[in-house]
């Protein structure tokens, strides 16, 4: 029908989910046949399982010496007794037809990971993410902590301490002081971290529940689910003032922190806020700033046009980000 109103007939059966050879053998002198594949008689595989070795295969693997092991391991066992009756891959194949292929044994099954919980942040002091990383100390196996939140929003570093420990009481002094200094007390927040000792302490938790915060928190070794703050300690470790010996005391590595954070939420432009420094996206400047480089752009091309084959750089504010933004279905599919 379809190549009867004017379709081609290769998509026509791409469409019917058959291939172009298959339609044309059906295709005998001009009259199309019946599909002959459902109704075929196709000869069994010479190494196909009788049915007393299936009994066989479940025999065994239900006897009271193989219960709790799984095919990998009776195969073997087998063939040190001198008896083989099917490879692996076929016992895995009988238990799963006959619905046997369960855990076997007592250990617990498995469980699978779900990614968290996809957050967006449209204005800063919405969401926040929070690590520690080491500071190297010159005595080997020494280090410094510093413990530091971010505000994926802007990128600031809102909050930061450095200590000689890790320690759950530590971070929710800071957790607290933070929300205090940026006046977002019991507004809604969401507060992302891995899945350290300090960020799973019972005092944390208490204090994320007493300040009302969300918690979020990132699958079990997979450092991808909390990626604004890990790049952010790339970015801190990678400075060209970074003491590659290590800092000398705790003093020293607090001084040097301050300097960073300071640089680094006041001068430094970041690329993900579209070139605008975490301080001046905190606090709603980056708006008239990318305006006023968009009017000097749009300036010089007025006068000299030859310059650009096509539109000006994009000056737009950054107005959403995502914390582990879920795919689109088209990416899923």
């Amino acid at each position: 029908e379809a190549t009867t109103s004017g379709a081609r007939l290769e998509l026509a059966c791409k469409e019917a989910g058959i291939c172009l050879r298959t339609y044309r053998r059906w295709l005998t002198k001009g009259v199309l046949t019946e599909d002959g594949r459902p109704s075929a008689m196709r000869p069994a595989p010479k190494n196909k399982l009788t049915p007393a070795e299936r009994e066989q295969i479940i025999a065994v693997c239900n006897s009271k010496e193989f219960k709790s092991l799984p095919p990998s391991q009776i195969v073997p066992t087998l063939l040190d007794q001198g008896e083989y009756i099917a490879s692996e891959a076929t016992y895995y194949r009988v238990l799963r037809q006959e619905g046997q292929l369960n855990q076997r044994g007592r250990q617990r099954k498995r469980r699978g990971q779900f990614k968290p919980t996809s957050y967006s942040a449209t204005g800063p002091n919405q969401v926040f993410t929070w690590d520690i990383t080491y500071l190297p100390s010159p005595v080997k196996g020494l280090y410094y902590y510093l413990y530091l939140i971010e505000d994926i929003f802007s990128r600031k570093i809102v909050g930061w301490e450095v200590h000689q420990k890790e320690y759950g009481e530590l971070a929710a002094e800071l957790l607290q002081r933070t929300v205090h200094r940026e006046r977002c007390f019991k507004q809604p927040l969401v507060l992302h971290s891995d899945n350290g000792a300090p960020m799973k302490s019972l005092t944390m938790r208490a204090k994320v529940e007493e300040l009302g915060i969300t918690a979020s928190f990132s699958r079990p070794r997979v450092s991808d689910d909390n990626p604004f703050v890990e790049s952010l300690f790339r970015t801190l470790k990678y400075a060209p003032a970074w003491p590659i010996k290590g800092f000398s005391c705790l003093s020293d590595s607090r001084s040097w922190v301050q300097k960073f954070v300071h640089w680094y939420n006041t001068q430094h432009k970041h690329s993900a806020i579209n070139y605008v420094t975490p301080h001046q996206k905190h606090q709603g400047l980056d708006v008239e700033i990318l305006a006023q480089r968009q009017r000097v752009l749009e300036k010089k091309r007025r006068e000299n046009p030859n310059r650009w084959s096509g539109e000006v750089r994009c000056c737009a504010p950054i107005e959403r980000v995502d914390l582990n933004p879920e795919k689109a279905q088209s990416e899923v599919a």
